[in-house]
């Protein structure tokens, strides 16, 4: 019934009462949205703690939403903003909250049949992990948005309260580092 709606629907339709909505919404999101809070703060469980919260901020503004941009936009606001609160309350340098640690458990399902192929998913996943961690802040919340989040450079901008330039900028560089980083593989 909701999967033909637009983001910005399911939410009206949400901020109206209707909680199969939000149940869409969140279904369309849950994945994404995990993914880029868990590639930006490096902690697992940090990434689930501000992930509940931002759903909670969802919920809690739904009473005051109006689609003034799109529903993906206002969402990674929201996370981008909670991102910053909680690196401002913890008062920590940013770079502290990245480990390189990845958990096997949380890499996709590798052919089981074949332990080479394995190896070789588990290794580019810890290399292009390591990459993004390389990254700058600010390059690599661009690149995770865009990437993760499917937000067009416009919207990143929005997101991020920056300049579309800025932003294409930050993405130019992020892929070159990135290729740079990743050019035995290419």
């Amino acid at each position: 019934m909701h999967d033909d709606l637009s983001d910005e629907r399911l939410m009206l339709a949400y901020r109206d009462g209707d909680t199969a909505a939000f149940e869409a919404l969140y279904g369309r999101y849950r994945s994404r949205l995990y993914r880029h809070l868990a590639h930006q703060c490096g902690d697992a469980r940090l990434a689930e703690e501000l992930y509940q919260d931002i759903w909670l901020k969802v919920v809690n503004a739904r009473a005051g939403y109006e689609p003034l941009a799109k529903f993906s936009t206002w969402l990674y606001r929201i996370a981008h903003h909670r991102l910053l609160d909680h690196y401002r309350q913890r008062s920590r340098n940013v770079a502290e909250l990245f480990d390189a640690s990845i958990d096997p458990d949380e890499l996709p399902a590798a052919d089981c049949a074949n332990p080479a192929r394995q190896f070789e998913r588990s290794d580019l996943a810890n290399r292009l992990t390591l990459a993004l961690e390389d990254l700058p802040a600010p390059q690599r919340e661009a690149f995770l948005l865009a990437e993760e989040g499917g937000l067009s450079l416009e919207e990143i901008a929005a997101a991020t309260a920056t300049g579309r330039e800025t932003v294409k900028s930050r993405l130019r560089y992020a892929v070159g580092k990135l290729r740079l980083s990743l050019q035995d593989l290419l």
